[in-house]
């Protein structure tokens, strides 16, 4: 599969943009377990055009990491012209638009899955910004506003329309947030719509192996996004991948070794952020991660992890955890 001239090769994992998980330091993690590409928090537009530091820090990117996406949002189209040039300064492989974001600062001001209710304005948006750089430009976005108003499969021809290198989509609709099952039909239908010629990125509820299988067998997508599942379980990447080529899953990580891929993203958090940025940023890998599950008696010791101040109390409480 290619996004321009970026080949991704057959059946790629991609890591989903998500607000405070997706730093520097987990792309790296991310990228050395199979993802094929990853993509950065999301940037507002106003903040990058106010030279805000955080909003600048986040678009920092490194040659290890490529490919990789710097994925920016707003709400109006100067704003987002001006804010995908400087994006592009940061020398990304590709500019991805967030018509996606469902959480009410976002959506309610009317940017990320807002932008569903005027999609007049999303496609004069996503015109300004393929025209304001010289790289290839993809949209995130969802079926739709609710579902009464699903209405991806001519929006995707539209957006294609406006010169976009490959499309995203998020099998719920903005009402639905996170709840309920994403649904694979619209996104299916899409794909195989004879004038669709983009790759299209399937996205929503992709937590196993077989899952991503199923999404590239049964719903064609060119490629699988993989976003919550990845929190804390980096190592999934390297499942699929190994799921995809030999049609079984690799034997379980042991836990001493996933232990370990924690650890050392606490230990990269820290060497960016200070000791206590450091680990704070860790605590949501460290409280969801699945190793932990079904281990008897856990929850002081989770509480007490995510109560952990210092690397040494962390660490010295994750190396004390029984592994049977």
């Amino acid at each position: 599969m290619k996004i321009g001239n970026i080949d991704l090769g057959e059946k790629p994992l991609l890591l989903a943009p998500m607000e405070d998980v997706t730093d520097l330091a987990f792309r790296h993690m991310a990228k050395e377990f199979g993802a094929d590409l990853v993509y950065t928090e999301f940037v507002a537009a106003d903040a990058l055009i106010r030279d805000v530091a955080g909003s600048i820090r986040k678009m920092q990117v490194d040659e290890t990491e490529r490919p990789v996406a710097i994925q920016i949002y707003g709400r109006d189209v100067e704003t987002m012209r001006q804010a995908a040039e400087i994006a592009a300064t940061a020398k990304p492989d590709l500019i991805d638009i967030n018509f996606g974001c469902p959480v009410k600062r976002v959506a309610g001001k009317g940017a990320g899955s807002g932008m569903l209710r005027t999609p007049e304005l999303m496609l004069d948006i996503t015109r300004a910004v393929v025209k304001a750089v010289n790289l290839p430009v993809t949209v995130k976005t969802r079926l739709g506003w609710d579902a009464s108003s699903i209405i991806i499969e001519t929006l995707a021809e539209a957006l294609q329309d406006c010169g976009i290198a490959a499309l995203t989509i998020h099998g719920r609709t903005r009402a639905q947030m996170y709840t309920g099952s994403a649904d694979w039909a619209p996104i299916g239908r899409v794909k195989a719509n004879n004038r669709i010629h983009i790759p299209i990125i399937g996205n929503g509820d992709i937590t196993t192996a077989e899952e991503a299988a199923e999404a590239f067998d049964h719903y064609g997508v060119d490629a699988v996004m993989v976003g919550r599942a990845s929190i804390g379980c980096p190592w999934i990447f390297s499942q699929m991948k190994h799921y995809l080529k030999h049609g079984c899953l690799p034997p379980p990580l042991p836990m001493q070794q996933a232990i370990e891929i924690l650890k050392q993203l606490v230990k990269n958090n820290i060497a960016k952020l200070g000791e206590t940025k450091g680990i704070l940023h860790s605590r949501r890998h460290i409280a969801v991660s699945p190793i932990f599950k079904g281990i008897p008696n856990f929850r002081p010791t989770r509480i007490a992890m995510l109560r952990a101040s210092t690397a040494t109390e962390l660490f010295d409480l994750m190396d004390g955890i029984d592994i049977g």
